[in-house]
């Protein structure tokens, strides 16, 4: 984990950013002091999957059920 005053990442924020988003880890210190710590935003064992931002959203189920989902949800739930 790389260490960084905080003078140095103000004067370097969009780096810092830049390496955060490549998966290092900065931790952000005030007088050699640890204050904060800046890190990938998402986890490397979550799948995003291929096509998140890649066009429009798509509907789970393709055609309609009929009101048969929702009978089940409804009777799943019974009295909560």
């Amino acid at each position: 984990m790389k260490e960084v005053s905080i003078k140095d990442f103000k004067a370097h924020l969009s780096a810092a950013v830049a390496e955060a988003e490549a998966g290092g880890t900065l931790l952000i210190t005030r007088h050699h002091e640890p204050v904060a710590q800046l890190g990938p935003a998402r986890s490397a064992a979550v799948h995003r999957g291929d096509k998140v931002g890649a066009g429009r959203l798509e509907p789970a189920v393709k055609r309609g059920s009929g009101g048969r989902y929702l009978a089940i949800l409804d009777e799943d739930r019974g009295d909560r």
